[in-house]
């Protein structure tokens, strides 16, 4: 079988050159660049199971007569997390409750009228009082998990009628 040659031979081999000329002048594909940008805010984010509930104040059982104090810290339910981008400025706000009368906030006996008032503070040492609906700086060490610093104190004088006194507050958070 005869050779055949190529019929492009004649136009390819001369242009070579030319392509060799070009692409080192600056005959290249045109290139940009772009710029990739992402901004992290501050926030805060409360995660876990049954979140509807933060945890519990609780002052325990206390005696119907007497005149006496007693004390209690929140305690963080187990299955919540408080978690914060390191450096927000992280404020509380506490409501006056379901039972808010007189300026105090009360726990009242579960069907019945009576009361008995307590009071908030941000301290263990009970100096520095949550006021009702008022912001409260908060300060943590811990940003991936961060415990509300709530403390009660309730003042308990003469004869109470016995049984389950409760209240429900509301805390609100701002950053």
């Amino acid at each position: 079988m005869p050779h055949r040659a190529n019929p492009f031979a004649g136009v390819i081999c001369p242009l070579i050159p030319l392509l060799l000329l070009f692409s080192s002048n600056g005959w290249t594909l045109p290139t940009q660049s772009f710029a990739v940008n992402a901004a992290i805010v501050n926030g805060c984010v409360v995660s876990g199971t049954n979140t509807g509930v933060y945890g519990t104040l609780d002052f325990g059982s206390l005696p119907a007569i007497g005149t006496y104090s007693a004390n209690a810290s929140l305690v963080q339910n187990a299955t919540i997390t408080l978690a914060c981008t390191p450096g927000t400025a992280l404020s509380m706000s506490i409501n006056g409750g379901s039972h808010y009368a007189s300026g105090s906030r009360n726990l009242q006996r579960t069907g019945g009228t009576n009361r008995v008032a307590y009071s908030l503070y941000s301290n263990a040492g009970l100096t520095t009082a949550i006021p009702v609906n008022q912001s409260v700086a908060l300060s943590y060490s811990n940003a991936n998990n961060i415990i509300l610093p709530v403390y009660g104190h309730l003042q308990v004088t003469g004869v109470n009628t016995a049984g389950s006194y409760t209240d429900t507050l509301t805390v609100t958070l701002s950053w």
